[in-house]
């Protein structure tokens, strides 16, 4: 009795999982200072193992939750 709409649910709780396990990771390597915020995602983009895959999935995670959450 499993309806599309308990699948929704499931795919928004694994969508809140993956923001906050990448976000934590994210925040390990990530500067707020205004002068060095921007040269701190390049880092995580070039320096870090697999920062890259991380950082894409944050953003088009945060994209996918809200496309679960409307639908």
């Amino acid at each position: 009795n499993i309806s599309s709409w308990w699948n929704f649910g499931s795919l928004l709780g694994i969508c809140l999982i993956l923001q906050i396990l990448t976000g934590l990771f994210l925040a390990m390597h990530y500067t707020s200072d205004t002068m060095t915020a921007f040269s701190s995602v390049t880092h995580i983009c070039r320096d870090v193992n697999y920062g890259w895959l991380i950082r894409y999935l944050h953003a088009n995670g945060a994209s996918m939750f809200f496309i679960c959450l409307f639908l």
